[in-house]
């Protein structure tokens, strides 16, 4: 190295195993210059696997690249540096100004930061090849290396001020993040923490919902009705109850149905698909001055990618964009089967639920017995979340063999597209059931005396007799609960656990290295690994939560509180996990969330379709909305005092004679009951359809249509009125492109002999962090 004396090391290997190594360094080299480490068994230098070893860091080398060998007991460990020339090709190709070098300080060498090195690094390796061809993938399969991560370095700091329990109500150190794990997962936190902050507004609302159920816990004119209602008996709800049931047995089930089945539940449901542009919109802006902020708001990421393969090698051919509408209708055909195959998961689920039922009904325990809807329900959605579970690693691999299929041109397009295929299949495995549950339960089951069977055997489940919002209500809540706490705690005390485990086993063999080197090289080694999915499963992770919070919010008001909670754990959880009980993540540098952002959006709208038919469909809005103004006692008696819902509950129960059911006398106490009730819009005797049905049907039809619009223009407006970046932030660009541009036309006419030159303009004014965020939201 130039101005540098040169140190040479010599390994000396243990008998024949390993050939002399030079490894070249410099006196003024510290020990933290090695950022990246690959290692290998001690048993791989005394067989065959040993010379592909070499060849391969042989390779490194010719690229530029510095070696240093240490051994362990049981490990080899390869450090490896690159040549400041590579660092020099990297400036060269993206770091220098365009043209000329208007000032002495912009024409100096650019300091390249330590996530910089260890990107260049991780490229190289992760993309060298032997003569024969090999990647480094090929050689860890057959077990030549073992692993290869960047080292944690200088990481104290986070561990005072970030990464620590106590610390959950302090503000992100956003850009100390940003230097020590790269752009990409400094970006999920902003992302995250702002998603977050704007999870107060929702959560209060949504609580403000719930709890103004509880004021008229007591006065609902529909709840007094059905608590009051001790002469209707209801139809039996299929084979396990042969027994009628009074109304008023449902009481405490209906004044729990009206803590969140209320008028409120539609206000809350347009407020959350305005809260989710809001959110959107807002965030966009934020990104953008975190982006300005960085020096990475014209950064380009294909640009970037094909200088490191031009690093990696110089004789890189440009790979072009290709498409095949062959292989993309393979991709379609698959991923559609892939769809239909979690439809069919969820009709799993009804055949469990069904032959629950029947299991529960000749049960010996007599809450099971008496309580059979409320138990199905319960154990479904705990059999729901563990088929979410399993399916999870199969949509993965899946999704994975697709995008290989697909052949993408770069990592980067490669990353975009699995995640799309990975978001459709773990979309349909988290929401197939509550689809089922919300828009098909209880409305595919005929009537009383002519059910509609599964094969022809087991009369297909009802919803619960308090209507079937409260279903939807313990499914959202069972599923949303047990993610919330279950897999959070699995997500903190699997890696615990693991990295204790390794720690323990490596402290049997009573060895401590003396080496200090070593010792923070083993240090690094016996930490959890990490991978490519690493961050991309915690992104996945919030929008399946995400989902949850706007999705079917309607029917769980409280899903926005149990978001926000989560999310203040899920920040230091992973923010532990990410500095105390893993390897370093490779440092990846971005400038905004990705395709992730697509699929915050199509959620939004997913939001308001389905709210939009939740309320039409599933709960009770509709019928009470169009009783009030068509049937109720107000209408006819013009008395004020009178409720308008009085009379609602007899009104939407049809009626059902005994004698029409096949077996009258096998349910119990039939003697003397002549009639049943059941909830339906149907006539005696022939069970059709009533008038009433149909003119229902059109009102929720049309509603539907009124909702979805009226909520869509409301996020239309919104994304309009709010724009995606601010004032402050474009001016600032406009600016440096201005200052840039004069500062190229007074260097062209100095060269053109000065005529016209002018005096020099001032040299472009770099935004400061000052500068960027004393900008409040409110600019436009």
């Amino acid at each position: 190295m130039q101005g540098e004396e040169s140190l040479r090391i010599l390994v000396e290997p243990e008998g024949d195993s390993f050939p002399l190594m030079e490894i070249s360094t410099c006196e003024t080299e510290a020990s933290e210059q090695w950022d990246y480490v690959l290692v290998a068994q001690r048993h791989t230098q005394r067989d065959p696997r040993q010379a592909r070893q070499q060849q391969f860091l042989e390779e490194l080398r010719r690229k530029g690249f510095h070696i240093k060998v240490i051994r362990d007991q049981k490990q080899v460990f390869f450090g490896i540096r690159a040549d400041n020339s590579v660092f020099g090709l990297y400036r060269t190709l993206l770091l220098e100004p365009e043209g000329p070098a208007p000032h002495a300080e912009l024409a100096a060498p650019t300091t390249i930061p330590v996530t910089t090195r260890i990107r260049i690094v991780n490229f190289v390796v992760m993309n060298n090849k032997t003569s024969a061809g090999e990647t480094f993938e090929d050689l860890m399969k057959d077990g030549v290396f073992e692993a290869r991560f960047p080292l944690h370095k200088g990481e104290g700091r986070l561990k005072k001020t970030w990464a620590r329990w106590r610390h959950m109500f302090r503000e992100q150190p956003v850009d100390e993040i940003r230097n020590y794990f790269g752009e990409k997962v400094a970006l999920y936190f902003v992302w995250l923490g702002w998603y977050t902050y704007m999870l107060v507004p929702a959560a209060l609302t949504g609580l403000l919902v719930f709890l103004s159920g509880f004021s008229l816990f007591e006065a609902s004119q529909i709840s007094k009705e059905i608590c009051e209602a001790h002469d209707i008996l209801m139809c039996p709800l299929g084979d396990h109850s042969r027994r009628y049931q009074r109304l008023s047995e449902t009481c405490t089930f209906a004044k729990l149905t009206h803590l969140f089945d209320n008028d409120g539940t539609v206000v809350f449901a347009i407020f959350m698909a305005l809260w989710a542009t809001v959110f959107l919109e807002i965030w966009k802006r934020q990104r953008a001055r975190v982006v300005l902020h960085w020096d990475l708001y014209v950064w380009d990421e294909e640009q970037e990618e094909m200088a490191l393969q031009l690093i990696n090698c110089p004789d890189y051919k440009l790979r072009p964009y290709q498409h095949s509408y062959l292989r993309s209708t393979v991709i379609l055909v698959l991923t559609l089967l892939m769809i239909c195959l979690m439809i069919g998961m969820a009709h799993v689920l009804v055949v469990y639920r069904v032959l629950a039922s029947a299991l529960f009904s000749s049960s010996a325990v007599p809450f099971l017995e008496e309580q059979v809807t409320t138990a199905v329900v319960v154990t479904g959605a705990l059999v729901h979340y563990v088929t979410i579970i399993i399916m999870t690693k199969i949509n993965r691999c899946v999704a994975l063999k697709l995008c290989d299929f697909e052949m993408p041109r770069t990592f980067s397009e490669r990353e975009s597209r699995f995640t799309i295929r990975f978001f459709t299949l773990q979309f349909f495995t988290h929401f197939s059931s509550l689809i089922y549950i919300a828009f098909i339960l209880g409305r595919i089951n005929g009537h009383p005396g002519k059910s509609t069977r599964l094969a022809g055997l087991w009369k297909l489940e009802e919803c619960h007799a308090s209507g079937c919002m409260m279903d939807l209500f313990v499914q959202m809540a069972i599923i949303m609960g047990l993610k919330q706490t279950l897999s959070n705690c699995v997500e903190y005390l699997v890696p615990w656990v693991t990295h204790k485990c390794r720690s323990l086993r490596a402290s049997e063999s009573g060895h401590l290295p003396r080496d200090p080197e070593l010792r923070d090289w083993r240090r690094n080694y016996l930490l959890n690994p990490v991978n490519t999915f690493s961050l991309f499963d915690e992104f996945m992770e919030m929008m399946i939560q995400y989902g949850f919070t706007t999705i079917f919010v309607a029917a769980f008001p409280l899903a926005p509180l149990l978001a926000l909670f989560s999310n203040l754990v899920e920040i230091r959880l992973d923010a532990i996990k990410m500095v105390w009980l893993q390897r370093r993540l490779v440092p990846r540098k971005a400038k905004d969330i990705g395709t992730w952002l697509q699929v915050l959006e199509t959620i939004g709208v997913l939001a308001v379709i389905a709210n939009g038919m939740v309320i039409a469909f599933t709960s009770e809005f509709i019928p009470r909305v169009v009783y009030k103004y068509r049937y109720s006692p107000c209408l006819k008696e013009g008395n004020s005092t009178v409720d308008c819902l009085k009379g609602y509950v007899n009104h939407s129960l049809s009626v059902f004679h005994t004698k029409d059911f096949q077996d009258p006398d096998g349910i119990e106490g039939s003697e003397n009951v002549t009639l049943c009730r059941y909830r339906d819009y149907r006539n005696p005797p022939d069970y059709n359809f009533s008038e009433q049905f149909w003119f229902l049907l059109a009102i929720r039809l049309a509603f539907v249509i009124l909702f979805e619009h009226v909520a869509l223009c409301i996020k239309l407006i919104a994304a309009w009125f709010v724009p995606d970046i601010p004032q402050s932030v474009k001016n600032k660009v406009l600016e440096v492109k201005y200052q840039r541009l004069r500062e190229k036309m007074w260097h062209g006419r100095q060269r053109l002999g000065g005529v016209g030159a002018g005096s020099r303009p001032p040299m472009p004014a770099h935004p400061t962090p000052a500068s960027i965020f004393s900008a409040r939201s409110t600019d436009v």
